[in-house]
């Protein structure tokens, strides 16, 4: 895949979760302007978070059955309509439909990365998987600065609008500059693929991977939802715009991770991953730091999302690489773990600032990172099966994939 075509789908996925995410850093206004009362506003971004779950259960698996290309453009049309209703809606509810088809059809996301996986040669596949997914981490983060400023000049319906526009651009590029697959399977019926879903849970590289971003990203959450918490308080009381601005030192340790892809095309991606949850637990106490020095906070987030990218990168590469028949299905199912950790992780962090302050926080952010190791530990582990010479060759066959 050329450089090009990488660069257009990591747009295409950074558009699609920026408009799960915009508007957090607008709930206040946008709470204010639809006649939501402030202890409900909380509801416009969990509205977004359950559509996106739906959408990983009900649609993501359509892309194990018809044209990944195709369905891309389909649902960036359909997001874009969402943001459309919701950056005109004149009432709540009609705002919270525009943000529950956001939502759910925001998981274009996944069906990008399979597509980036299946058109790859497998030697590139982990570099351009590492290309693509950091579009996502772009759109997270990079919405957080780039929404203040827009709501800042035009209000938050500016926000939606311009992320609608994107959207259908997006979708015209895909259909004119991208080639349709080539599948050497015959793709399985809908209800065939939703139900292979399930069964992914009870293979244990699947599951060994889809807890360690549970932990990875519950440990993400904790510091992203509650670091304006701290930043807003004394000593520093920064402005939501100033908050804002520590998005970018994640998106340069984000960015700083895109080459996991290539250590992962190198059968790496095991001790990457092990390197990389190392990293983020010391990360996290430099994090700690923040009452006395911004500059450690930095540092520490600079680390932080280095880290995270690099797991979530090699995590994926493994199961597109286990699962080439069904890699829409695998990263859908893997995801349902990526969204359970960041509510996990948002919902615990308020409540441990609250009674323990920055402190706390800290020390359930690095105790998340902990757990996402212990488990990449235990599964490095030999089994007892390992002494069978038949399963010792399975074994290093199935290693040379993992690794």
């Amino acid at each position: 895949m050329n450089v090009w075509r990488r660069s257009l789908l990591a747009m295409v996925c950074g558009v699609a979760v920026a408009g799960v995410y915009a508007a957090q850093p607008v709930l206040e206004p946008m709470g204010r302007g639809l006649g939501v009362s402030a202890g409900l506003t909380g509801w416009i971004v969990a509205t977004s978070q359950f559509g996106y779950l739906a959408g990983l259960v009900l649609l993501v698996p359509l892309g194990d059955v018809v044209d990944r290309r195709g369905l891309i453009a389909v649902h960036l049309a359909i997001t874009a309509l969402g943001m459309i209703l919701t950056a005109s809606a004149s009432t709540a509810w009609v705002a919270f439909v525009g943000l529950a088809a956001t939502g759910m059809f925001a998981v274009v996301v996944q069906t990008t990365v399979a597509y980036a996986a299946s058109v790859s040669p497998p030697a590139e596949r982990g570099r351009d998987i590492g290309v693509v997914t950091s579009g996502v981490v772009v759109g997270i983060l990079g919405a957080r600065v780039a929404t203040g400023t827009l709501a800042q000049m035009w209000g938050w319906r500016s926000v939606y609008a311009v992320l609608a526009v994107l959207s259908l651009g997006l979708a015209a590029l895909v259909l004119a500059v991208l080639p349709s697959e080539e599948r050497p399977h015959r793709p399985a019926g809908y209800g065939r693929a939703v139900v292979s879903l399930g069964g992914l849970f009870g293979q244990r590289a699947f599951l060994t991977r889809g807890l360690i971003a549970f932990f990875l990203f519950a440990s993400f959450g904790t510091l992203w939802s509650g670091l304006s918490l701290p930043l807003a308080d004394a000593p520093w009381r920064l402005s939501e715009s100033q908050i804002g601005l520590f998005g970018i030192a994640g998106l340069a340790g984000a960015l700083g991770a895109a080459r996991a892809g290539r250590w992962a095309d190198a059968g790496r991606a095991a001790p990457v991953t092990g390197l990389a949850l190392t990293l983020l637990i010391v990360s996290w106490a430099a994090i700690a730091g923040l009452p006395w020095s911004l500059w450690l906070l930095v540092a520490g987030i600079v680390v932080l999302d280095f880290a995270v990218q690099a797991v979530h990168v090699s995590n994926q590469h493994l199961l597109t690489a286990e699962h080439p028949d069904r890699t829409s299905g695998a990263i859908g199912g893997y995801m349902v773990f990526y969204s359970l950790g960041s509510a996990l992780g948002a919902a615990a962090t308020t409540a441990t600032f609250t009674a323990h302050g920055w402190t706390g926080s800290s020390l359930l952010g690095a105790g998340f990172a902990t757990c996402a190791l212990a488990v990449w530990a235990i599964d490095r582990r030999p089994t007892a099966d390992d002494s069978n010479p038949r399963s010792k060759k399975v074994s290093r066959a199935r290693e040379k994939t993992r690794a």
